[in-house]
């Protein structure tokens, strides 16, 4: 497959295509404005919604079309948890360079979006966009303590086996002034 060559501005030592095997980058990677780097996406993608019209689907969560992501060729897959090693390692093997985050708290999924930034020389977008998170977490979290008492909550991810929020989930409830049971 033939690539243009990077945008002027762009260097060439930053990924340019990318697969995410996961909504996260692909969320992230729009908000940024980088979304022309995407090359695939996991089905499972629903934010922001251009992103289902404009890139093809190429892995679920625990599954992956391989041949269909090597076509692409990309120079980096994006994943998310142990979940996902078989895919790493497949891709790994194939030679395609992979990067697969582990967040479990807001503070980690802070990190991840500055990480992301790094990786693809977006940096201070990156950090524009956490900072403005943080702002809006401070105010989630100021507006959560006017309230009168603190609503017990219970989340529930998944329900054979009975998957409950990871920490980041309980931590969010806990922002916007619940208790997590």
């Amino acid at each position: 497959m033939d690539h243009a060559a990077p945008a002027a501005g762009w260097p060439d030592h930053f990924p340019q295509r990318i697969v995410c095997l996961t909504e996260e980058p692909t969320e992230v990677l729009y908000a940024l404005g980088e979304e022309r780097r995407i090359v695939g996406i996991s089905g499972f993608t629903v934010r922001p919604p251009r992103a289902r019209r404009e890139k093809p689907k190429v892995s679920a969560f625990t599954s992956a079309k391989i041949g269909e992501i090597l076509k692409l060729e990309p120079d980096l897959a994006i994943g998310f948890s142990d979940i996902q090693a078989d895919i790493a390692r497949e891709l790994v093997k194939a030679g395609v360079e992979v990067w697969i985050s582990n967040h479990r708290s807001v503070d980690g999924i802070l990190a991840y979006i500055r990480r992301l930034g790094a990786m693809v020389g977006a940096q201070e977008k990156a950090e524009a966009y956490a900072q403005r998170a943080e702002r809006h977490i401070a105010e989630i979290r100021a507006a959560a303590a006017q309230l009168p008492r603190r609503p017990k909550v219970y989340f529930e991810e998944w329900d054979e086996p009975i998957i409950t929020g990871i920490r980041w989930v309980a931590e969010i409830i806990g922002i916007a002034g619940g208790d997590d049971c």
